[in-house]
């Protein structure tokens, strides 16, 4: 199945590579209800010095940095459509081209003001966690992980359940775009190598969150913010004693993009709140936890083929300590992205890193955080077929 999926999305991405850059269009092209369908294919390289990312042969040259998927979206009537994408990954120490459906959807649209969105729909957060699945769509290889982390796309990017949305037009005040949305989420940790602990259940009761964007009366400036709610009830075998426990998180953020004339600018904040609840004496709950993590991107599309970007991030995994390698990650990147034509794009990107706030001890041979090298880059190159 996942050669399968593979082989049908890179023959599709193929076939209409010399097509102008639209959907492919399955019936008639002047039928407003026929099926429209997109997929991509993407392969890069990954290349660390001194520490391991994402990947445990990161250092030594990676290629598990691919991603494939194929998307259907069709209108029933005016107002109700649906769509589906299925999605394989092989990026690091997860996933290696496991089939999931990545989102799957009911939209019936009221109106402007007011839609409603059920099934497993992509979660409204940020700025960019919605469009994380769309390579095409942005300047860079990695969004800041800060902010956009890799680890949680599997079980952040989209919910099971319900979603209200609209969008409010206030004459010369601009536009309200909201989204409401509650349900729970795919969720499948795993028992870190080497760990005296395994997981023998998890589950997520709840997720509920919402955002609210103020598109202002400036061309392209728009701001406002994100949270979201959610708990995972997790069991852990330790020795022979099962060990039940609740996970409650909150996370938060607040946003500003200007984006008009071929300019990109961006920056985020947000703040993440989470306590480990044991219900065993053996097994002592954690204080609440409070992270901080921020952004500032800038990019430019000079013509066709050429858009530069930048980008400083900074992640601090606990906000009550700030000093000490392993208790901060300044990320200073640097990308090129270059559009050989409309359905193909090459990208090089490179990041130089401060701290090692945020990396896995478990890819490092188990080495502490605090005893990594502290000063460290990143190289990655990506081209993606796409249509």
């Amino acid at each position: 199945m996942r050669a399968g999926l593979y082989a049908l999305a890179v023959s599709l991405a193929i076939s209409f590579a010399a097509r102008p850059a639209r959907a492919v269009t399955i019936g008639d092209d002047d039928d407003p209800k026929a099926l429209d369908v997109h997929a991509f294919v993407g392969q890069g390289f990954m290349l660390t010095k001194d520490n391991n990312y994402i990947d445990s042969n990161s250092s030594h040259g990676s290629a598990q940095v691919s991603e494939v998927g194929i998307n259907f979206t069709k209108p029933i009537t005016d107002k109700l459509r649906f769509g589906v994408q299925l999605f394989a990954q092989d990026f690091g120490t997860s996933n290696n081209y496991v089939p999931t459906v990545d989102w799957a959807y009911g939209d019936y649209r009221f109106a402007d003001w007011l839609g409603l969105r059920v099934g497993r729909v992509k979660i409204p957060f940020g700025l960019y966690n919605e469009s994380n699945d769309i390579d095409s769509a942005r300047t860079f290889v990695l969004m800041p992980q800060g902010f956009y982390p890799l680890s949680y796309r599997q079980y952040l990017f989209a919910q099971t359940g319900a979603e209200l949305y609209g969008y409010l037009r206030m004459g010369d005040a601009g536009a309200l775009d909201y989204h409401l949305y509650g349900g729970t989420l795919a969720y499948n940790p795993t028992s870190t190598p080497g760990s005296p602990y395994t997981i023998t259940n998890e589950r997520v009761p709840y997720v509920f969150g919402g955002r609210v964007l103020w598109e202002t009366p400036v061309d392209g400036l728009r701001m406002g913010g994100s949270v979201e709610t959610l708990r995972a009830d997790t069991q852990i075998l330790i020795a022979t004693k099962i060990v039940d426990t609740e996970l409650p998180a909150t996370f938060t953020a607040a946003s500003i993009e200007y984006a008009a004339h071929d300019l990109q600018l961006a920056a985020e904040y947000g703040r993440w709140f989470a306590k480990f609840d044991s219900f065993n004496p053996l097994f002592p709950s954690i204080p609440l936890l409070k992270t901080d993590r921020f952004y500032a991107l800038a990019s430019y599309r000079f013509n066709r083929w050429f858009q530069p970007g930048i980008y400083y991030s900074v992640f601090f995994p606990n906000t009550d300590k700030w000093s000490g390698a392993a208790n901060h990650q300044h990320d200073f990147a640097v990308a090129t992205r270059f559009d050989v034509n409309s359905h193909w794009l090459f990208k090089l990107e490179g990041h130089y890193m401060i701290g090692t706030g945020g990396l896995d001890s478990s890819i490092n041979a188990n080495t502490p955080t605090s005893e990594l090298k502290a000063n460290w880059g990143v190289f990655l190159a990506k081209t993606t077929v796409y249509f």
